[in-house]
Protein backbone atom coordinates (compact mmCIF):
# COMPACT_ATOMS: atom_id res chain seq x y z
CA UNK A 1 0.00 0.00 0.00
CA UNK A 2 1.41 3.10 -1.42
CA UNK A 3 0.98 6.18 1.19
CA UNK A 4 -0.96 4.44 2.93
CA UNK A 5 -2.17 3.65 6.82
CA UNK A 6 -0.67 1.26 9.12
CA UNK A 7 -0.25 0.74 12.93
CA UNK A 8 2.86 1.24 15.08
CA UNK A 9 5.88 -1.08 14.14
CA UNK A 10 7.49 -3.94 15.88
CA UNK A 11 10.09 -4.14 18.07
CA UNK A 12 12.94 -5.97 16.88
CA UNK A 13 16.16 -6.83 19.44
CA UNK A 14 18.19 -4.46 17.65
CA UNK A 15 15.84 -1.64 18.79
CA UNK A 16 15.42 -3.06 22.42
CA UNK A 17 19.23 -3.56 22.78
CA UNK A 18 20.14 0.24 21.66
CA UNK A 19 17.12 1.65 23.88
CA UNK A 20 18.73 -0.38 26.56
CA UNK A 21 22.40 1.86 25.52
CA UNK A 22 20.13 4.76 25.44
CA UNK A 23 18.87 3.71 29.16
CA UNK A 24 22.45 2.69 30.58
CA UNK A 25 24.54 5.76 29.48
CA UNK A 26 21.23 8.32 30.47
CA UNK A 27 21.33 6.62 34.21
CA UNK A 28 25.36 6.97 34.09
CA UNK A 29 25.37 10.42 32.91
CA UNK A 30 22.55 11.10 35.99
CA UNK A 31 20.03 12.50 33.82
CA UNK A 32 16.09 11.83 34.18
CA UNK A 33 14.35 10.91 30.98
CA UNK A 34 12.87 15.03 31.06
CA UNK A 35 16.43 16.22 31.56
CA UNK A 36 17.93 14.04 28.97
CA UNK A 37 15.02 14.57 26.22
CA UNK A 38 15.42 18.58 26.63
CA UNK A 39 18.79 18.41 25.88
CA UNK A 40 17.98 16.10 22.64
CA UNK A 41 14.43 18.01 21.38
CA UNK A 42 12.49 15.20 22.63
CA UNK A 43 9.35 14.63 25.13
CA UNK A 44 10.25 12.14 27.89
CA UNK A 45 7.58 10.04 26.50
CA UNK A 46 9.82 9.89 23.59
CA UNK A 47 12.78 9.17 25.28
CA UNK A 48 11.07 6.55 26.76
CA UNK A 49 9.76 4.56 23.78
CA UNK A 50 13.06 4.62 22.17
CA UNK A 51 14.58 2.97 25.47
CA UNK A 52 11.88 0.91 25.54
CA UNK A 53 12.97 -0.37 21.85
CA UNK A 54 9.13 0.48 20.66
CA UNK A 55 10.06 4.04 18.72
CA UNK A 56 12.72 4.10 15.57
CA UNK A 57 15.24 6.90 16.52
CA UNK A 58 15.37 10.20 14.19
CA UNK A 59 18.43 9.94 11.78
CA UNK A 60 20.31 13.11 13.99
CA UNK A 61 19.23 11.33 17.58
CA UNK A 62 22.43 9.55 18.04
CA UNK A 63 24.72 12.77 17.12
CA UNK A 64 22.53 14.65 19.29
CA UNK A 65 22.62 12.14 21.63
CA UNK A 66 26.42 11.86 21.67
CA UNK A 67 26.64 15.12 23.03
CA UNK A 68 24.47 14.80 26.32
CA UNK A 69 25.93 11.51 27.14
CA UNK A 70 29.64 11.88 26.95
CA UNK A 71 30.55 11.66 23.62
CA UNK A 72 31.94 7.64 23.92
CA UNK A 73 30.51 7.08 19.89
CA UNK A 74 28.82 4.27 20.97
CA UNK A 75 25.44 5.74 19.81
CA UNK A 76 26.54 6.32 16.68
CA UNK A 77 27.97 3.24 15.92
CA UNK A 78 25.23 1.21 17.29
CA UNK A 79 22.58 3.57 15.75
CA UNK A 80 24.12 1.61 12.07
CA UNK A 81 22.57 -1.63 12.57
CA UNK A 82 19.19 -0.75 13.94
CA UNK A 83 16.85 -3.32 11.94
CA UNK A 84 13.70 -1.97 10.28
CA UNK A 85 10.59 -4.11 11.27
CA UNK A 86 7.65 -3.45 8.96
CA UNK A 87 5.75 -0.67 9.56
CA UNK A 88 5.01 1.30 6.12
CA UNK A 89 2.93 4.17 8.12
CA UNK A 90 5.40 4.95 10.83
CA UNK A 91 8.27 5.44 8.21
CA UNK A 92 6.60 6.98 5.78
CA UNK A 93 5.29 9.47 8.71
CA UNK A 94 9.34 9.85 9.05
CA UNK A 95 9.63 10.18 5.64
CA UNK A 96 6.56 13.03 5.48
CA UNK A 97 8.54 14.73 8.12
CA UNK A 98 12.13 15.10 6.90
CA UNK A 99 10.00 15.79 3.23
CA UNK A 100 8.24 19.08 4.32
CA UNK A 101 11.50 21.30 4.87
CA UNK A 102 14.01 19.46 1.83
CA UNK A 103 15.67 21.07 -0.19
CA UNK A 104 15.42 18.80 -3.14
CA UNK A 105 12.77 15.99 -3.62
CA UNK A 106 13.49 13.11 -6.14
CA UNK A 107 10.89 10.53 -6.74
CA UNK A 108 10.89 7.10 -9.09
CA UNK A 109 7.94 5.56 -9.58
CA UNK A 110 6.85 2.54 -11.44
CA UNK A 111 3.70 1.30 -9.66
CA UNK A 112 1.23 4.14 -9.88
CA UNK A 113 1.61 7.66 -9.86
CA UNK A 114 2.84 9.33 -6.72
CA UNK A 115 0.83 10.94 -4.04
CA UNK A 116 1.85 14.51 -4.65
CA UNK A 117 1.14 14.34 -8.20
CA UNK A 118 -1.99 12.47 -7.52
CA UNK A 119 -5.62 14.04 -8.25
CA UNK A 120 -8.56 13.43 -6.31
CA UNK A 121 -10.35 11.20 -8.69
CA UNK A 122 -7.25 8.81 -9.24
CA UNK A 123 -6.33 8.80 -5.65
CA UNK A 124 -10.25 7.32 -4.56
CA UNK A 125 -9.68 4.93 -7.50
CA UNK A 126 -6.82 3.59 -5.43
CA UNK A 127 -8.77 3.87 -2.22
CA UNK A 128 -11.30 1.84 -3.33
CA UNK A 129 -8.94 -0.68 -5.31
CA UNK A 130 -7.58 -1.16 -1.61
CA UNK A 131 -7.91 -4.58 0.17
CA UNK A 132 -9.02 -5.46 2.77
CA UNK A 133 -11.47 -2.32 1.98
CA UNK A 134 -11.61 0.71 3.51
CA UNK A 135 -14.51 2.56 5.33
CA UNK A 136 -15.70 5.75 3.89
CA UNK A 137 -14.34 7.43 7.13
CA UNK A 138 -10.94 6.25 6.28
CA UNK A 139 -10.72 7.32 2.26
CA UNK A 140 -11.82 11.15 3.35
CA UNK A 141 -8.86 10.49 6.12
CA UNK A 142 -5.92 9.63 3.32
CA UNK A 143 -7.42 11.89 1.17
CA UNK A 144 -7.50 14.70 3.15
CA UNK A 145 -3.75 13.74 4.52
CA UNK A 146 -2.84 13.93 0.93
CA UNK A 147 -4.06 17.18 -0.75
CA UNK A 148 -1.86 18.48 2.25
CA UNK A 149 1.12 16.67 1.23
CA UNK A 150 0.53 18.18 -2.52
CA UNK A 151 0.98 21.66 -0.85
CA UNK A 152 4.79 21.04 -0.85
CA UNK A 153 4.55 21.37 -4.76
CA UNK A 154 3.41 25.47 -4.84
CA UNK A 155 4.58 26.43 -1.26
CA UNK A 156 8.02 25.57 -1.47
CA UNK A 157 9.19 27.25 -4.50
CA UNK A 158 12.75 26.94 -3.50
CA UNK A 159 12.68 23.12 -3.56
CA UNK A 160 13.69 21.36 -6.39
CA UNK A 161 11.25 18.60 -7.00
CA UNK A 162 11.95 15.83 -9.83
CA UNK A 163 9.89 13.14 -11.25
CA UNK A 164 10.60 10.09 -12.87
CA UNK A 165 7.49 8.25 -14.27
CA UNK A 166 7.27 4.82 -15.74
CA UNK A 167 4.76 5.58 -19.54
CA UNK A 168 3.02 2.87 -18.75
CA UNK A 169 1.06 4.38 -15.28
CA UNK A 170 -0.71 7.08 -17.98
CA UNK A 171 -1.69 4.33 -20.84
CA UNK A 172 -2.91 1.73 -17.83
CA UNK A 173 -6.29 4.06 -17.25
CA UNK A 174 -6.99 4.11 -14.00
CA UNK A 175 -9.96 4.86 -12.81
CA UNK A 176 -10.57 5.31 -16.81
CA UNK A 177 -10.69 7.46 -20.04
CA UNK A 178 -11.61 10.67 -17.71
CA UNK A 179 -9.81 10.40 -14.72
CA UNK A 180 -6.88 9.64 -17.13
CA UNK A 181 -7.56 12.69 -18.97
CA UNK A 182 -7.74 14.78 -16.07
CA UNK A 183 -4.34 13.46 -14.32
CA UNK A 184 -2.50 14.04 -17.60
CA UNK A 185 -3.90 17.39 -17.58
CA UNK A 186 -2.91 18.07 -13.72
CA UNK A 187 0.94 16.67 -14.19
CA UNK A 188 1.40 19.33 -17.30
CA UNK A 189 -0.02 21.97 -15.40
CA UNK A 190 2.60 20.62 -12.06
CA UNK A 191 5.44 20.32 -15.12
CA UNK A 192 5.00 24.01 -15.68
CA UNK A 193 6.22 25.32 -12.24
CA UNK A 194 9.67 26.56 -12.58
CA UNK A 195 11.19 24.25 -9.64
CA UNK A 196 9.64 20.99 -10.89
CA UNK A 197 11.06 18.75 -13.42
CA UNK A 198 8.78 15.58 -14.40
CA UNK A 199 10.64 12.85 -17.10
CA UNK A 200 9.07 10.19 -18.58
CA UNK A 201 10.33 6.64 -19.02
CA UNK A 202 9.18 4.99 -22.05
CA UNK A 203 7.83 2.02 -22.29
CA UNK A 204 10.60 0.40 -24.63
CA UNK A 205 13.89 1.44 -23.06
CA UNK A 206 16.90 -1.71 -23.95
CA UNK A 207 18.65 -0.39 -20.83
CA UNK A 208 16.68 0.84 -17.08
CA UNK A 209 18.63 1.32 -14.09
CA UNK A 210 15.90 1.46 -12.08
CA UNK A 211 14.73 -2.29 -12.30
CA UNK A 212 15.08 -2.80 -8.71
CA UNK A 213 12.14 -0.53 -8.06
CA UNK A 214 10.78 2.58 -6.85
CA UNK A 215 12.97 4.89 -4.66
CA UNK A 216 12.22 8.46 -3.00
CA UNK A 217 15.59 10.71 -2.13
CA UNK A 218 16.02 13.77 -0.36
CA UNK A 219 18.36 16.52 0.90
CA UNK A 220 17.83 18.23 3.98
CA UNK A 221 18.43 21.69 4.74
CA UNK A 222 21.85 20.98 6.46
CA UNK A 223 22.61 18.95 2.99
CA UNK A 224 22.10 15.33 4.36
CA UNK A 225 20.94 12.75 1.77
CA UNK A 226 18.21 10.35 2.73
CA UNK A 227 16.20 7.96 1.01
CA UNK A 228 12.90 5.97 1.19
CA UNK A 229 12.23 2.79 -0.69
CA UNK A 230 8.80 0.42 -0.39
CA UNK A 231 7.26 -2.73 -1.06
CA UNK A 232 3.45 -4.32 -0.53
CA UNK A 233 2.94 -3.68 2.69
CA UNK A 234 6.07 -2.34 4.36
CA UNK A 235 8.31 0.44 4.13
CA UNK A 236 12.08 1.35 4.77
CA UNK A 237 13.30 4.72 5.38
CA UNK A 238 17.61 4.92 4.78
CA UNK A 239 20.42 6.99 6.40
CA UNK A 240 23.26 5.13 5.95
CA UNK A 241 25.34 7.49 3.53
CA UNK A 242 26.26 4.14 1.80
CA UNK A 243 22.95 2.51 0.16
CA UNK A 244 21.81 6.48 -0.21
CA UNK A 245 25.02 6.78 -2.18
CA UNK A 246 23.98 3.52 -4.30
CA UNK A 247 20.18 4.65 -5.00
CA UNK A 248 21.86 8.32 -6.11
CA UNK A 249 23.93 6.52 -8.60
CA UNK A 250 20.78 4.68 -10.27
CA UNK A 251 18.47 7.72 -9.47
CA UNK A 252 21.06 9.52 -11.48
CA UNK A 253 21.40 7.12 -14.15
CA UNK A 254 17.31 7.00 -14.68
CA UNK A 255 17.49 10.85 -15.43
CA UNK A 256 20.09 9.96 -18.22
CA UNK A 257 18.07 7.12 -19.64
CA UNK A 258 14.18 8.63 -19.22
CA UNK A 259 12.79 11.41 -21.82
CA UNK A 260 13.98 14.97 -21.17
CA UNK A 261 11.77 17.43 -19.59
CA UNK A 262 10.91 19.04 -22.90
CA UNK A 263 10.01 15.16 -24.70
CA UNK A 264 8.21 14.31 -21.41
CA UNK A 265 5.93 16.81 -21.94
CA UNK A 266 5.22 16.61 -25.67
CA UNK A 267 4.93 12.65 -24.51
CA UNK A 268 1.99 13.47 -22.39
CA UNK A 269 0.36 15.96 -25.08
CA UNK A 270 0.31 12.98 -27.53
CA UNK A 271 -0.80 10.80 -24.72
CA UNK A 272 -3.59 12.96 -23.48
CA UNK A 273 -4.67 13.25 -27.40
CA UNK A 274 -4.53 9.37 -27.55
CA UNK A 275 -7.59 8.69 -24.67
Amino acid sequence: MVDGMGGEPESSDSLRTFGAVVQALREHAGLSREEFGERVGLSKHTVASIEQGRRMPDPRFGERAEGALGNTGALTRAERHLARQPGLATWFRQWARLEATAITLCTYECRLIPGLLQTEAYARQLFDDELPPLSDEQIEAQWVARAERQRLLRERPNTEFSFILEEHLFLRHTGGVDVTRELIDHVLEISALRNIEIQIMPVMRESHAGLHGPMQLLESPDNKWFAYIEGPECGQFISDPKVVGILQRRYARMRAQALSPEDSVSLLRQLRGDV
